[in-house]
């Protein structure tokens, strides 16, 4: 057991921002095409955090066209270069599927104040 959890270790990436469902991120993808390597930024709204350790996965939502796109990545995949926290939700749920039935304004999450608490103020 121990032999898996350092193989883990070695994989984990340490260098995470610190961020959670509610918050807007541009993440910086790595993607090949044919044999060169270029950088595609997806960004949206994180809408699902599951999983521990190596597991860890996140789900990003943003409007493209009048159409809602998801796209589900593993936080320590060697294919994710960087991950930006754009701006800080506070939300007071630990999913946010139900914005996948709303439309335009509806799916907008209250910002977090500078210096406020965790709390939703």
């Amino acid at each position: 057991m121990s032999l898996i959890k350092d193989i883990e270790k070695e994989q984990t990436k340490k260098d995470l921002p610190d961020f959670g469902v509610g918050n807007n991120v541009e993440v910086h993808v790595k993607i090949m095409e044919g044999d060169r390597e270029r950088i595609h930024v997806f960004s949206g709204l994180v809408i699902s955090r599951k999983g521990r350790g190596i597991n860890e996965m996140f789900t990003v939502r943003r409007i493209v066209g009048g159409e809602g796109v998801e796209r589900t990545f593993p936080l320590h995949s060697p294919a994710i270069s960087d991950i930006k926290v754009v701006r800080a939700g506070v939300v007071r749920r630990a999913k946010l599927h139900y914005l996948r039935k709303r439309v335009g304004k509806a799916t907008q999450v209250r910002e977090k104040r500078p210096g406020a608490t965790k709390r939703a103020d």
